[in-house]
């Protein structure tokens, strides 16, 4: 078997690749049967020439390949009939700007695994950039508080090297006795605890964060249990508010009351109630000016998340009062750092965390029979119709939605 590694095409760049150098000589050790063949590319944080100091082949034929491992969409015109291809093409929740990039899968007779459906059979993703979204979300929200109170300057993450030159960065600020709120324990706020833990701060308990004044920053790490509650008064719990969101309100305001700077990591699941609201925000105790929302659902449950931002211009303004975009170093107006592709700006660590998860989960399902059920439940597309998985697309296809 042979697997292409693509270059990445779409705009703007992406430097992430599915394979370092590393994990392809991992791959070929435990696998010497196999082929692996990179596409030259000028933008992929790792160089042409690390590829072949190792031995692996770069060309720009691939229509030789078996199976095409990419990060971002392909694009249309540069898709190729008849493959096997993996990458995050951005379709099964019916994006409708993806819904072209989908039809023409479905016309060159392609196979499509998506990335974000890898999963095990409890249906837990396998393979996923979370955690340097979370661990580049933190470091971006602690440079928005910076920019917006112009109390220091950070530069941008995709101009430093890795995790550990992030955090040598933010070792050096001098902060003032800031609360700082972290939802979500997950891969993203996993990431982000990193990074708040590996600056040195001061994590606490909920109480503790509510009700007690310190003289350092402290930050604060909570999941769903805490920021919502049963509408009937009955005590909750993590099970039930999976199995019944509806049957839930927000309690977040409380923490609010508080909070100087909110790093956003949670999930937000269909049902659920938002986090704040627009009016939530409006309220003069509402304290929160600066915003990183990693999760960057719009409109949805932190209210302030009106767009998602981008690395080139991270950071606009929310004015609770007029609901609209706003200078976001005038006072009263919240901070919203919401990038959309985090991970992009921490390109080799992604590259290299996120390849060794496929190499560990994915490629032996190509030799084992796929015996876990990997490959089949990734399936998406399989000679010109969508696998019964993912049928539910068929109206989304045909443009009826």
């Amino acid at each position: 078997m042979k697997i292409g590694l693509i270059q990445e095409r779409k705009t703007p760049p992406d430097h992430r690749t599915v394979l370092s150098p590393a994990a392809c000589q991992k791959v070929l050790k435990q696998f010497p049967e196999l082929e692996i063949l990179v596409e030259p590319s000028t933008i992929r944080v790792f160089k042409d020439e690390e590829y072949e100091s190792l031995g692996i082949s770069v060309t720009p034929d691939m229509q030789q390949c078996d199976v095409l491992l990419g990060v971002k969409e392909v694009p249309v015109d540069a898709l190729i009939p008849g493959k096997k291809y993996f990458f995050f093409s951005h379709t099964i929740k019916k994006q409708p700007y993806n819904r072209d990039l989908l039809q023409a899968i479905l016309q060159k007779n392609i196979e499509l695994y998506d990335h974000e459906v890898l999963t095990n059979k409890s249906g837990i993703r396998l393979v996923a950039f979370g955690r340097y979204a979370g661990i580049v979300g933190a470091y971006n929200g602690f440079r928005a508080y910076g920019l917006k109170y112009g109390t220091f300057t950070l530069p941008k993450a995709e101009a430093l090297k890795d995790q550990q030159d992030l955090i040598s960065h933010l070792k050096g600020l001098k902060l003032p006795p800031l609360k700082i709120l972290l939802t979500g324990r997950g891969r993203v706020g996993s990431g982000a605890k990193e990074m708040l833990d590996g600056m040195g701060l001061k994590q606490v308990k909920v109480q503790d964060y509510l009700g007690k004044k310190f003289t350092v920053p402290v930050y604060c790490q909570i999941d769903a249990s805490y920021y919502n509650k049963r509408k009937d008064g009955v005590r909750g719990n993590k099970a039930d508010f999976i199995a019944n969101p509806e049957a839930y309100k927000s309690n977040f305001f409380r923490f609010a009351r508080v909070t100087d700077l909110y790093i956003a990591g949670h999930f937000h699941a269909d049902g659920a109630p938002y986090l704040f609201t627009r009016e939530d925000a409006k309220h003069p105790e509402f304290r929160i000016r600066v915003v990183a929302d990693i999760s960057c659902d719009i409109d949805g449950p932190v209210a302030s998340t009106i767009r998602p931002s981008t690395i080139e211009d991270p950071v606009y303004g929310y004015d609770p009062l007029t609901e609209s975009e706003s200078d976001y170093k005038k006072p009263g107006v919240i901070a919203v750092m919401a990038v959309d592709n985090l991970p992009a700006e921490l390109p080799r660590d992604a590259s290299e965390g996120f390849g060794a998860a496929f190499v560990k989960h994915v490629i032996p399902a190509f030799y084992n029979g796929d015996a876990d059920g990997i490959l089949q439940r990734a399936r998406m597309t399989s000679k010109g119709e969508l696998c019964p998985d993912y049928s539910y697309l068929q109206d989304y296809v045909d443009g009826k939605e």
